[in-house]
């Protein structure tokens, strides 16, 4: 072997552990992480867990950069934050954002498919990638925010209450005498 091919081959298999380490430390993100890619001038409303947004989006999976999905071509999606209508990391990335503001966001398996992922588009434990731009934002109003702490805590109390109310209805019926067997038993003792 001449010198030049054994320095090639060195060189090759070094660049080849790079790489693989490189694709494996993209896979094993563990944390979400937020990226400010356009901030607007002025940011004096910051989207909290109740706000309605927006947004533009572009998905890729972080292993190979292939897009899964993307509203480009399409309306905004409008995402009501603390609904899970959306995958748990991009909403977590959502909360703090401002109109106008653009991110990209590493959100790792876990707060993503996970381990089923979204077959035959996304892959068993794969990392996503999400570049965002929130078009619009829409506070919630006071009475919004109540009615979403409060309603599912009510409606906890009401059913037990319902539940209960049902079983003394029918405990009750069926402990309350007919009228037409109590006659029967009039008659028969009358006749004694």
């Amino acid at each position: 072997m001449k010198p030049k091919t054994g320095v090639i081959l060195v060189l090759l298999a070094a660049f080849v552990h790079i790489a693989a380490q490189n694709s494996d430390a993209e896979q094993n993100v563990e944390e979400l992480l937020v990226e400010t890619l356009v901030k607007p001038e002025t940011c004096s409303l910051k989207s909290e867990m109740g706000d309605t947004v927006q947004i533009h989006y572009t998905g890729k999976l972080l292993a190979d950069g292939k897009v899964i999905d993307s509203s480009l071509s399409r309306d905004p999606l409008v995402v009501e934050l603390g609904k899970r209508t959306v995958i748990p990391g991009l909403e977590q990335s959502l909360v703090g954002v401002c109109e106008g503001q653009k991110i990209k966001t590493t959100i790792p398996p876990h707060l993503a498919y996970g381990k089923r992922g979204y077959p035959p588009t996304i892959p068993a434990d794969a990392a996503l990638q999400f570049e965002v731009e929130v078009m619009s934002l829409i506070q919630a109003t006071p009475w919004q925010k109540m009615v979403n702490d409060v309603f599912p805590l009510v409606c906890l109390g009401l059913v037990p209450t319902l539940l209960g109310m049902v079983g003394l209805y029918l405990y009750n019926k069926a402990n309350a005498q007919q009228p037409g067997k109590k006659k029967a038993k009039d008659k028969k003792s009358k006749k004694k």
